[in-house]
């Protein structure tokens, strides 16, 4: 029963861990190589992707913006540009269409990088065939710039509070409800059973 309450317990926090990964935003410094919008038939992996526009059936074919990459260390990086209104994750992200025109402008060469720090969330998978999504681009001096992920910051901050405020309530609820309780039945079962011991003396004559 110990292995099994632990299996599940180690199942439920890396799903947990891996939706936090996927939709929490990060950080990354790249220098924009290129900027195309492609045709593409989404099929089972459009839950990584945005919602289908209004009228349009799921499956069929659809345009998406991509933005093309390197990073500082030459590795590519290409990232989906799409809005996520209210849709889970809820950035109310709508304005891909002037973030695609701001990223082909600052398109730039190895020669004469410039380089932009990219907020985005989501993953990046050649196996199910899914991008990252851009969320923010601005133009960074230095190449080795620390970006602060302050979002991340205050939601752990945000979730650790919560869960100490939980597990202080719990541990109330259980010091004034549930020991009670257990103390009450203690009490209730040995009165119960020193009642049965008298009932079986007088019955037995001991």
């Amino acid at each position: 029963m110990r292995t099994v309450k632990w299996t599940l317990v180690i199942l439920l926090v890396l799903v947990l861990g891996s939706i936090l990964h996927y939709t929490l935003p990060r950080h990354e410094v790249v220098r924009i190589v290129g900027v195309e919008t492609r045709l593409e038939t989404l099929g089972w992996n459009s839950f990584f992707y945005s919602a289908t526009p209004a009228g349009q059936a799921e499956g069929t074919a659809r345009d998406v913006r991509y933005i093309e990459t390197v990073r500082t260390n030459g590795r590519e990086l290409v990232f989906r540009n799409e809005d996520t209104g209210w849709i889970w994750p809820p950035y109310f992200k709508l304005n891909s269409s002037d973030m695609q025109a701001r990223a082909r402008d600052i398109v730039s060469t190895a020669a004469e990088p410039v380089w932009v720090a990219v907020s985005y969330y989501g993953m990046r998978s050649v196996i199910l065939s899914i991008y990252p999504n851009v969320l923010r681009v601005r133009v960074v001096e230095d190449p080795e710039e620390t970006i602060i992920p302050w979002t991340r910051i205050v939601f752990f901050t945000a979730l650790f509070a919560l869960a100490a405020w939980v597990w202080l309530m719990l541990r109330r609820f259980k010091e004034r409800q549930v020991e009670p309780f257990l103390e009450r039945m203690d009490d209730r079962r040995e009165a119960a059973r020193g009642r049965l011991g008298r009932f079986w003396q007088r019955l037995t004559g001991r």
